[in-house]
């Protein structure tokens, strides 16, 4: 089917190069030149594993890059809308582009057309695309407004748009319903998992992905609702590790406990500084202003995004327990976007944790392994950024964990303790073993397990001359 994407930010991007893979041929439409100039350069905006790989197979060929909406709208079967939905003042979704976008597609509209909510939209979103588009002269029966919420994780984007958990589809007509459910053929037939050059499955995917069709508005809740259930759970066992420091217990043990219970399941019951990035946070807000609007005060959310806030503030608390003053301190950080595999610093804890350490006199030491750039216009030069964990560790009176990658948890234990000053490691990610780290010479803080302390601390001055 001849599809067009409109929006080459995140979700757009992975979309476009993802439905082209599909065999799909896919027009993605951006009205912002420099995007699509950097585009054909071969420059990728984001950090997501596979999505260069699939953009060098396709662009320019099952996907083409255009800024002419009504043409693309002209040519194709189903459009969908991936613009941008930021929050506004208030905390309710701004839908300016999305209404923007349905009154350019309403003049290209030559026979049927689905248009399909792919942005991350409120419900009743697609109860106006239809009104905006029927006001500029559409005929009613030309096209049928569909929901298709994304549930995309940074860094596994393409993944899981490829071997998602579900695939849902909002649509208010048997005959729109059909054509979404013919973008998805080769998925849930199996075709595109049978291909040679197929992305690889991960680990317990479910093949081939099932298709829940509901209507619009059921689809639009599902998005929202999910990502508050999610956001939920972190803000739940980051509570719960809030009572494990006062009474002695080991978060980690009850997380295994409660876990395993099939009707909870130990996804995102991982404690640290908190939930960020580009949805949870204006997702949750967004959520909270439609239930207010509907006239339902949604006061789990608050609490929700109480404890995510607060728990910034316990990791600050643990960082002056560790050092006892903090101006004039050298720390080493350990991570800067908001979760690992990504580059994305949007609302990232680790991000909001350096600026409040800058503003006590801390003089700060990064690295992550591809969020520095961006950090970097976010940050200025008064932080210094530099190439490897032990750099930042140099000299560093303690280093702080706060994003989770991977090459984070396997590091040389011996040369770290040897590059600090002092070894203190302030883990927000719970990235190691407590025992292990008092053992390899450190005083070990983390999130919901009691501190750890060597038996018999390595003395200043000796740190100082394994580091020369």
């Amino acid at each position: 089917m001849q599809l067009t994407v409109v929006g080459s930010g995140y979700v757009g991007l992975v979309a476009g190069a993802c439905f082209a893979d599909l065999g799909h041929p896919v027009i993605l439409v951006d009205n912002d030149q420099t995007k699509l100039g950097a585009l054909r350069s071969g420059v990728i905006p984001i950090h997501e594993k596979f999505l260069p790989e699939l953009l060098r197979r396709h662009l320019g060929h099952n996907l083409t890059l255009s800024d002419d909406l009504a043409a693309a709208v002209g040519k194709s079967d189903a459009i969908f809308v991936a613009v941008g939905t930021p929050p506004t003042g208030t905390g309710e979704a701004d839908l300016s582009y999305v209404e923007s976008v349905a009154r350019g597609i309403s003049g290209a509209i030559n026979d049927y057309k689905v248009i399909v909510e792919k942005s991350t939209v409120p419900v009743y979103t697609s109860d106006w695309v239809r009104k905006i588009i029927l006001r500029n002269a559409a005929a009613p029966d030309s096209f049928d407004v569909a929901s298709n919420p994304e549930f995309l994780r940074e860094g596994t984007a393409v993944a899981d748009f490829l071997y998602p958990d579900r695939i849902v589809v909002g649509a208010d007509t048997p005959r729109c319903a059909r054509v979404l459910r013919e973008v998805y053929a080769p998925m849930t037939d199996g075709s595109y998992y049978r291909k040679e050059d197929a992305i690889p499955a991960p680990n317990g995917a479910q093949i081939p992905p099932p298709l829940i069709t509901t209507s619009a508005k059921s689809a639009e809740l599902i998005k929202h609702a999910s990502n508050a259930f999610l956001a939920m759970k972190i803000s739940f066992v980051n509570a719960v590790a809030s009572v494990c420091e006062s009474v002695g217990a080991n978060v980690q043990e009850v997380c295994k406990g409660i876990g395993t219970d099939s009707r909870i399941g130990s996804r995102f019951l991982n404690p640290g500084i908190g939930y960020g990035g580009s949805c949870f946070p204006k997702d949750l807000m967004a959520f909270r202003a439609v239930a207010r609007e509907c006239g339902y005060d949604f006061q789990l959310l608050d609490e929700v995004m109480r404890i995510n806030d607060d728990q910034r503030q316990r990791f600050l608390r643990k960082v002056r327990s560790a050092l006892w003053t903090l101006p004039g301190k050298r720390l080493g950080v350990l991570g800067l976007a908001f979760k690992g595999g990504t580059d994305d610093i949007r609302e990232s804890p680790a991000i909001l944790l350096v600026q409040a350490l800058q503003q006590e006199g801390c003089r700060i030491v990064a690295h992550d392994p591809a969020a520095m750039a961006r950090a970097r216009e976010v940050l200025g030069s008064k932080v210094e950024l530099v190439d490897s964990p032990y750099e930042a560790a140099s000299g560093a009176d303690a280093l702080l964990i706060l994003t989770e990658w991977e090459e984070f948890a396997d590091l040389d234990l011996d040369r770290l303790r040897k590059q600090l000053k002092y070894p203190i490691v302030i883990d927000g990610r719970n990235l190691y073993d407590p025992d292990e780290m008092a053992a390899q010479g450190f005083t070990y803080y983390s999130v919901g397990r009691t501190a750890a302390t060597p038996a018999a601390p390595i003395k200043a001055a000796e740190a100082a001359a394994g580091r020369s």
